[in-house]
């Protein structure tokens, strides 16, 4: 890119296109929201459906030009690559059997990637993209959204910090009840897709929601997993794929950890909750009241953090929008990984060093790690509840 581009990128927004997230899909519209909380990227171009007339329409209904509504991913990422005004990323929000060839597209015609979890459904192909970013120089970002809230990085900086000691005790628990009957039988789009392993992968409850689970204790406590055992079950007659998991997991250095997660537990809707316990005190933090954190120095009281609130810091400061006492969920959450994202690309386009802060989004080596747990699990629940290490 000239000198002349890279000013120009610094001005404007930043020009993104979306693979899937069309007429009928969740995910997609919250990706759009996110990506335009801070006014860093504009949606100008997209593969929005796997059908070509849906994509059409899909394209008209969010005001993209007709130009710009491609039939394939593949026809998108030529014709966006050979513009003058092509994108300058692209959103990857498909059914997970899609992740892999599309990113291979998007990277291959030099154009960065922002991608949905789990990054591939094997650990090869996984692996084939960590290959494929460090050779193109492109950024990658996967969007495991909930490293975005404010005290969740809040958690990390106190753990970096020393203020719980060494871990010793991580648990992560991710619990859903929307699938405890056969919903997929009943033509329920986002159903059918997650229980299909053409299309999800090898792995139910533990692609769609462990590995958040998994990524949140790792991005908080900065551990590097070494084991897993699990033993992981479907409760649903005739599914072919898991719906609930416990998992023990081992940490290089020696700290423990259980994970549990499930979407066959009536009562709850997102509840992902982290735990951390340290030789000097404990964290505990919830996602559907993300806005408080409780920290427990050992022989103390219990101390409540709230964001934007006493007792916060830099870390949480920097990814919060608004005032104490009013409310930031999940939308402006997931809007930090966008905003992120849009600094590490600014920054390649422009020649020069992000944010530090921006470097905190999840990249295509989280999405490795994340894919080589889920195999790691689903081999030792298949052994019996087995030490696995992931590889």
């Amino acid at each position: 890119m000239t000198i002349e581009g890279r000013a120009d990128a610094a001005r404007r927004r930043l020009r993104l296109g979306q693979v899937g997230g069309g007429q009928g899909a969740f995910i997609g519209t919250v990706h759009r929201i996110a990506s335009r909380i801070d006014d860093r990227f504009e949606l100008v171009a997209g593969c929005f459906s796997s059908t070509p007339d849906r994509a059409k329409a899909s394209a008209a209904d969010l005001g993209v030009a007709s130009d710009r509504a491609y039939g394939s991913f593949a026809e998108m990422a030529k014709a966006e690559a050979a513009r003058d005004d092509g994108i300058d990323a692209v959103s990857i929000v498909t059914p997970n059997h899609v992740h892999f060839e599309a990113a291979k597209a998007f990277l291959e015609a030099g154009i960065d990637v922002i991608c949905d979890k789990p990054m591939t459904t094997t650990v090869a192909d996984a692996e084939a993209l960590v290959d494929l970013v460090g050779r193109t120089g492109r950024v990658f970002v996967l969007t495991h959204n909930y490293t975005g809230y404010p005290l969740v990085r809040q958690m990390r900086a106190m753990v970096e910090a020393g203020e719980v000691g060494p871990v010793r005790v991580v648990q992560a628990e991710y619990a859903q009840d929307w699938l405890t009957t056969a919903l997929e039988g009943t033509g329920q789009k986002q159903a059918a897709w997650r229980t299909d392993p053409k299309q999800s992968g090898p792995a139910g409850a533990t692609g769609d929601i462990a590995t958040h689970a998994m990524n949140l204790a790792a991005f908080v406590t900065g551990l590097t997993l070494e084991g897993v055992l699990a033993d992981l079950t479907t409760f649903v007659p005739g599914r072919p794929l898991d719906d609930n998991g416990n998992i023990l997991l081992r940490f290089e250095g020696g700290a423990r950890g259980m994970l549990w997660a499930s979407q066959v537990a009536p009562g709850n809707e997102n509840t992902l909750r982290l735990r951390v316990y340290g030789e000097k005190g404990g964290l505990e933090w919830a996602q559907e009241n993300p806005n408080e954190l409780h920290y427990t120095p050992f022989g103390e009281p219990r101390r409540l953090l709230t964001r934007g609130g006493n007792g916060t810091g830099e870390a949480a400061g920097r990814v919060t929008r608004l005032p104490p006492g009013h409310p930031e969920g999940y939308l402006e959450g997931f809007a930090n990984v966008y905003s992120d994202a849009a600094e590490l690309i600014a920054a390649r386009i422009e020649g020069r060093e992000p944010d530090p802060g921006a470097r905190l989004a999840p990249t295509v080596q989280d999405g490795l790690e994340g894919v080589r747990f889920i195999a790691a699990a689903i081999e030792s629940s298949k052994q019996g509840g087995t030490w696995v290490r992931p590889a």
